[in-house]
């Protein structure tokens, strides 16, 4: 039983050691656990064999590894797979009955007529329950917030996942955002990008925002990974219409802190921008893009709008999207159109919700 204990996954060197001085172990047990958890991705306690029976006996007692497999999964027609994965109770670490979406997302590439996985495999990570932010155009924010999730929980969806082995890229890009629960999104990246950790690159991950007043600011300043700012339109009433988070941080207050950090060398900003027929597809719109970003080394990623219900936006056609990203490319702001991935099972941007999981899926 996991009733009352404390995850392992998640925590550093330092808190380890803790441990097993607490627990009157060798100190070096600390580092033995790094690997097993980090290396060897261990699933429970008992599989760390090099800890002597006594000690792992003492351990469990009181720690639990912390991994939870998926109880569910989805594949769509274009390879992409959406998982369902339980969330632990923050306080007792037992398992709740909240869940939360992630997504794996493999490139294929078919220029030589390989239809295979290719070179890139990228997950979508989710953060939080739901998300406090609102947007109109996403079903997340439809589902209301539900709690945020614990720097395990976020490992775990990596930890557990049955491609782990493949990827290339994670982007916090799922359910919740980011800097609404940045201090474990943070403890997450250091797992995932430190020596004892995973040892990735902080370039193979991208970090999502809407704009948080002083938690954008605190990642920049602690994180190397990448940021992607959710902008949807330069304008900042518009803007407000779609986001309600820019009543708290505009998007002009964003791009002006962007604008104080190097952008020049590997680390990337990039804008996400959902099209939408006659509503922010304009030449108007176009310009104010060119305008806020002058002097900001970033991209912008033009994404389709995919339908959720009672929400009445019209997506913008492909032409119209084409125009968009040649203007502004033209005009010196790299400008791509994201492929939509997962439609069919709702795992493309904006559809993510687990608003009803938790009465569907039983443990």
């Amino acid at each position: 039983m996991d009733n009352e204990k404390t995850v392992l996954l998640g925590m550093s060197p330092d808190e380890l050691k803790m441990v097993v001085k607490e627990l009157g172990m060798p100190q070096f047990t600390a580092g033995q656990i790094l690997k097993w958890l980090y290396q060897h991705h261990v699933r429970s306690i008992d599989e760390m064999t090099n800890i002597s029976k006594a000690n792992r006996e003492l351990l469990a007692a009181r720690f639990v590894v912390g991994a939870m497999d998926p109880i569910d999964c989805q594949r769509s027609v274009d390879g992409t797979v959406k998982y369902l994965f339980p969330v632990r109770c923050a306080a007792s670490g037992e398992p709740s009955q909240k869940f939360v979406e992630t997504v794996y997302i493999p490139e294929r590439s078919r220029a030589d007529g390989n239809d295979g996985v290719g070179e890139r495999a990228t997950l979508c990570v989710s953060c939080q329950v739901g998300c406090k932010m609102n947007c109109l155009f996403c079903q997340t924010g439809k589902q209301g917030y539900e709690g945020s999730l614990t720097a395990a929980d976020i490992l775990n969806q990596i930890y557990a996942l049955p491609e782990r082995d493949t990827l290339t890229n994670i982007v916090f890009m799922g359910q919740g955002e980011p800097m609404d629960n940045l201090d474990a999104v943070l403890r997450a990246t250091e797992v995932l990008t430190a020596d004892y950790g995973y040892a990735w690159s902080p370039k193979r991950i991208t970090v999502s925002s809407v704009g948080i007043k002083g938690k954008l600011k605190r990642f920049l300043d602690e994180s190397e990974c990448h940021v992607a700012i959710s902008m949807h339109s330069p304008l900042p009433e518009q803007r407000r219409q779609l986001m309600p988070a820019e009543g708290q941080m505009s998007i002009t207050e964003v791009v002006s802190l962007l604008k104080q950090y190097d952008f020049t060398h590997q680390r990337r900003c990039s804008f996400e921008y959902i099209c939408f027929a006659g509503l922010n597809d304009t030449m108007t719109h176009a310009r104010e893009i060119i305008r806020l970003l002058e002097g900001l080394e970033c991209r912008v990623n033009l994404i389709r709008f995919h339908e959720i219900p009672d929400v009445d936006l019209p997506g913008a056609d492909e032409k119209r999207m084409e125009a968009l990203r040649d203007y502004l490319t033209r005009h010196g702001v790299f400008t791509t159109i994201r492929a939509s991935r997962g439609q069919d099972i709702f795992a493309a941007c904006g559809l993510l919700s687990t608003a009803v999981k938790g009465k569907k899926v039983k443990k």
